[in-house]
C-alpha cells in the first residue's frame, strides 16, 4: 500500500489524472480551481507533457477535442462560468463520440456570482451540458480520496464508452486538505484506439474526427447509435452509497461536499430517536433511481438537502414517483448548510423529536 500524503482536492485531481496517463491539460484560471492548472503547470513539463494555458475556456476545450480525437487522454477544468463557455465543445466532443475528462469547481452563481462553494450547476451537469441530444457521465466526490480515485477512474470510463466524463465538484472539496493514497501510474497507448485519429501509416482504415452529418437519416442514426450505448452506462455504471438506510424512516439525498454535512445531522438525530439515513448519489448522471424507487416502497419522507435552490431533487421526485413526500432543504450563494439545520427539517418532517 502506498503512502498517504496530505493534498488539496484540487491538486489530488491533477496528480491522479497524470497517473492515469494523461499528457494533455488545456485550461484556464478562475477560482476556486486555479491549482488544478497550476498543479498541471509545474509537472507536465517535467513528464513531456503538455500543458498550455488557452486563451480562453473555449479555445481550452476545443483543444481538448484535437488531442482527445488523436488518442491521447487530455483533461481541462474550470469553475462555473468557464464551464458554461464551454459547453458548445462540450457537445462537438460528445458529437465526435472523443472520451475526455472535464472537472468543474463549482462557485457561485448565477453570473459572476461568488467564488464561494456551490452545488448550482447540477442542472447544467446532468440535463444540459451541451446542445442536442447527448448526456456526459457525471461523478460527484465527496472527499480528496474519492477526488482522486474518481478522476483515475474517469479516463477508463470515457474511453470505454467514447464520450467526456465530467467530475462535479465544489469549492470545498477543491480547497480541503485530507490525506489521500493516491494510485499506482500508468501508460497509455493511442495505438491501442483503432478509432483515434492518430495517423495509420496505411496499416488500418483512415480515421476522421466528426461532428457534422448533414444527412438527417444519417445523424438520426448515430444519436440513436448513442443512446444505446447510454442505456449500457445506465444499466452497467449506476454508483451511489448508502449510510444507515437499513432502518431509516427518512432518506437525505445529498451529494459531494453536503452528504458529509448530511451524515453528521443523520448522527444527531439518531440520538433524537429520529431514524434517518441517507443515499449518497455519486454518478449524478447516470442517475441512482432504482435504489430511491426500492426505498420509497417502506420510508416515509424523502429530504434532498442541496448547495443550490432545489435542482437534483426534481430527479428525486421522478424516482420516487409520488410514491412518498420529497421535501427540499438548500442554501445558495455559497452558503453551506449545517448539521443543526438539517436536523432541524428532519424533526419538522418527523413531528418532532422521538424522545
Amino acid at each position: 500500500m502506498s503512502e498517504k500524503v496530505l493534498m488539496k482536492g484540487n491538486e489530488a485531481v491533477a496528480e491522479s489524472a497524470i497517473r492515469a496517463g494523461c499528457r494533455h491539460f488545456f485550461g484556464y484560471p478562475i477560482t476556486p480551481q486555479t491549482e488544478v492548472a497550476a498543479y498541471f503547470a509545474k509537472r507536465m513539463p517535467k513528464i513531456g507533457g503538455t500543458y498550455l494555458q488557452a486563451e480562453s475556456e473555449i479555445a481550452a476545450i476545443n483543444m481538448v477535442l484535437g488531442a482527445g480525437g488523436s488518442g491521447a487522454r487530455a483533461m481541462t477544468s474550470s469553475s462555473s462560468p468557464g464551464i458554461s463557455l464551454k459547453t458548445e465543445g462540450i457537445s462537438y466532443i460528445c458529437g465526435s463520440d472523443v472520451p475526455c475528462v472535464i472537472m468543474n469547481i463549482e462557485r457561485g452563481g448565477p453570473g459572476l456570482g461568488g467564488i464561494q462553494p456551490s452545488q448550482s450547476d447540477y442542472f447544467q451537469a446532468t440535463k444540459a451540458p451541451g446542445h442536442g441530444d447527448l448526456h456526459v457521465i457525471v461523478l460527484a466526490p465527496s472527499g480528496v480520496q474519492e477526488m482522486a480515485d474518481i478522476t483515475y477512474n474517469a479516463f477508463d470510463l470515457a474511453e470505454k464508452y467514447r464520450m467526456p466524463c465530467l467530475i462535479l465538484g465544489d469549492g470545498i472539496l477543491g480547497q480541503m486538505m485530507e490525506p489521500v493514497e493516491l494510485p499506482e501510474p500508468k501508460e497509455i497507448s493511442a495505438e491501442d484506439k483503432p478509432w483515434a485519429a492518430c495517423g495509420h501509416e496505411n496499416k488500418r482504415e483512415h480515421n476522421i474526427i466528426n461532428s457534422l452529418y448533414l444527412d438527417p437519416a444519417e445523424l438520426e442514426q448515430k444519436v440513436r447509435a448513442r443512446y444505446e450505448r447510454y442505456a449500457e452506462i445506465e444499466k452497467n455504471e449506476v454508483r451511489f452509497e448508502e449510510y444507515k438506510t437499513d432502518d431509516a424512516d427518512i432518506i437525505i439525498t445529498a451529494f459531494g461536499a453536503t452528504s458529509r454535512v448530511a451524515k453528521s445531522a443523520i448522527n444527531t438525530a439518531r440520538e433524537m430517536g429520529i431514524k434517518a439515513g441517507l443515499v449518497r448519489p455519486i454518478t449524478l448522471w447516470p442517475f441512482p433511481k432504482e435504489i430511491l424507487a426500492k426505498l420509497a416502497d417502506r420510508v416515509k419522507a424523502f429530504l434532498s438537502v442541496e448547495m443550490n435552490m432545489g435542482q437534483m431533487v426534481d430527479d428525486v421526485k421522478l424516482a420516487v414517483n409520488g410514491k412518498k413526500p420529497v421535501y427540499f432543504f438548500g442554501r445558495t450563494g455559497g452558503i453551506v448548510p449545517t448539521a443543526e439545520e438539517i436536523v432541524a427539517e428532519l424533526e419538522k418532517i418527523n413531528g418532532g423529536a422521538a424522545k
